[in-house]
């Protein structure tokens, strides 16, 4: 076998369909498109929602709802979990910092610390919002809160 004599595997190549190119080519008239109409033309875009004259999906259901754009999405912590977490990875400081590095929160999330369950080791706190009833029971158990903006 030489170089010059090199042929691409069988049925591994296909014939350009020339589309377009008069009766002669076997797909005139209609160049495989159809009849007339959009969708034979050079150009055409179908809509996204369109059905063929349904009215479509989204205009049979109804509207429900709203979405507040001011509203504040937060991670939350109840002190049963956050004693949990403090034993289970060893935090000497319950912060933004040490619950990213644990995969507890994402870089961007907000944590807020409530008040249900009790907190029976002392521990330093770090983070964006605390409920009323947390902070005592923090502060009662030797704690401090520290409000992160």
């Amino acid at each position: 076998m030489k170089l010059h004599e090199i042929r691409p595997a069988k049925g591994a190549t296909h014939k350009e369909k020339r589309l377009g190119r008069g009766e002669a080519s076997g797909k005139g008239g209609t160049s495989t498109k159809g009849n007339k109409g959009g969708q034979s033309r050079a150009g055409y875009q179908r809509k996204n929602a369109h059905e063929g004259g349904q009215m479509p999906i989204q205009r049979r259901l109804p509207k429900r709802g709203f979405n507040n754009i001011h509203r504040v999405e937060y991670k939350v912590f109840n002190l049963g979990q956050v004693d949990h977490l403090v034993e289970k990875y060893e935090l000497k400081e319950f912060s933004l910092e040490n619950l990213y590095i644990n995969g507890l929160v994402s870089r961007t999330d907000l944590v807020k610390v409530l008040g249900n369950g009790e907190l029976k080791n002392k521990v330093n706190f770090k983070v964006n919002a605390v409920s009323d009833k947390a902070k005592a029971a923090i502060e009662a158990a030797g704690g401090a809160v520290e409000i992160v903006k």
